[in-house]
């Protein structure tokens, strides 16, 4: 019995392991993420919220990488207009982005959606972008926010 829960736990922390040191592709045209997409079809980001229907939108879209969590990648925020971005998250979180796809301009393909974000989860998504603790604490108001799931990213 000692045996089996030893291999178990062994087994277990292999697996956290390779997770934690998983290597991401970095960023260069063609290259895919997730379910992959391609070229065509797409919207520019900054026409998304016209293109809403009943708070959703299904399709592609395109724009430029402003900012990656620092921690993993497991998030981005693209271009809509000047001055302003769209919270962009993976599917079911599984794919993430390499650090040097920042300024790149992509195709995002999933669903747009409104959402309502925590103050919580906003100052967890200023300390991933490597936030001061002073810009931190100035996070104080729940907002609502459009957000994109993407199922695939193709770097253009």
């Amino acid at each position: 019995m000692k045996k089996t829960v030893l291999s178990l736990l062994f087994s277990a922390f292999t697996g956290l392991l390779a997770f934690s040191q998983e290597k991401i592709t970095p960023a260069e045209a063609g290259v895919t993420y997730g379910a992959g997409t391609t070229n065509t079809k797409t919207i520019p980001a900054a026409e998304l919220e016209k293109k809403l229907k009943d708070e959703k939108y299904q399709g592609k879209i395109t724009g430029k990488v402003l900012e990656v969590c620092q921690e993993r990648g497991c998030w981005m925020k693209v271009e809509t207009t000047e001055g302003k971005s769209l919270m962009v998250k993976f599917k079911d979180y599984g794919f993430f982005m390499p650090q040097n796809i920042v300024g790149k301009k992509v195709v995002l393909e999933g669903e747009a959606i409104v959402k309502e974000v925590s103050v919580k989860q906003q100052q967890d998504y200023a300390q991933d972008a490597g936030k001061s603790e002073e810009e931190v604490k100035k996070i104080t108001k729940v907002k609502k926010e459009l957000q994109f799931i993407a199922a695939g990213v193709l770097v253009l």
